[in-house]
């Protein structure tokens, strides 16, 4: 702890840091073991279009059913697997399955969707990026235009010439980039122009207070009217009532995701939420 916080200072021992240090092995040790039992799936969120209400495209989700545990929380294990480097593993899972999912969905028949998959700093930094996402790609026969990677603000700021390069080639083959928890981190014009990302996701922190907190409402309305001038979509996460998606129309937002609209569900359950969604099956032509 002295050593995150910058050294030079000192903490004292708690019995609840072992505790905590016993639980994070556990998790690591037991992820290891659901990576090749396979003990992961992929559930969907629905995203919105706030101009007619189609679903347009979902957002793929780790969850994991330990077989003694059962469901462990996404919080639990995502922390411990960037920490340990085991994200880079479970990324490429995710992105191989969600490439794979969205395939079959149009070869099943459904009007097309585009899957977002999100993208650590690790994966990223590791250098073979590009190599891994054309790979799923070319394994599933998804087209490049049906996927979007969700990347955080505090990757793009990190080397950022080469960063750069690599986000370039990636849209350059029709890959779309989107920039997720925008407001949170470190909210820059310059990168969002130098990169030329496709759209930006509102934090759910700021949706979630929007009836409540004047600085949120001023915030969301600020992101969306930047975005718009700079002709870059917007996705408003976490929307669960009917007040926020009403506000986020007014102000001119052009997505929403959440629970108000439909929680994750797994790829058969979506489908079969899509094809009763009268909205959704009028495109579809069904």
């Amino acid at each position: 702890h002295a050593k995150d916080v910058g050294r030079n200072t000192y903490r004292f021992f708690t019995e609840q840091m072992n505790v905590n240090a016993l639980e994070r092995l556990l998790i690591q040790n037991r992820m290891r073991q659901a990576l090749e039992q396979n003990q992961f799936t992929l559930h969907y969120q629905p995203q919105i279009d706030l101009a007619d209400g189609r679903v347009v495209g979902v957002e793929a989700l780790a969850r994991w059913h330990h077989p003694e545990s059962g469901m462990v929380p996404p919080d639990r294990f995502i922390p411990v697997a960037e920490e340990s480097g085991l994200i880079v593993a479970l990324g490429e899972w995710v992105l191989r399955e969600a490439c794979q999912q969205a395939a079959r969905w149009r070869r099943a028949g459904l009007p097309p969707l585009k899957v977002a998959v999100n993208i650590s700093a690790i994966q990223f930094q590791r250098g073979n990026l590009i190599e891994t996402v054309m790979a799923a790609l070319t394994a599933s026969g998804l087209e490049p235009d049906a996927l979007e990677l969700e990347l955080t603000e505090s990757i793009l700021i990190q080397n950022v010439e080469r960063h750069l390069e690599t986000v370039r080639e990636l849209k350059a083959y029709g890959i779309s980039i989107a920039i997720d928890d925008f407001g949170t981190g470190y909210s820059s014009l310059s990168y969002l122009r130098r990169f030329a990302v496709d759209k930006i996701k509102i934090d759910r922190s700021f949706i979630r207070d929007l009836s409540v907190d004047p600085e949120s409402a001023a915030i969301v309305r600020a992101v969306i009217q930047m975005a718009r001038s700079l002709q870059l979509g917007t996705l408003a996460e976490g929307v669960e009532t009917q007040d926020q998606l009403d506000f986020l129309r007014e102000a001119g937002c052009s997505g929403a995701q959440g629970y108000l609209h439909c929680r994750p569900l797994p790829a058969d359950a979506l489908a079969a939420f899509l094809t009763q969604d009268a909205r959704f099956a009028r495109h579809s032509g069904t």
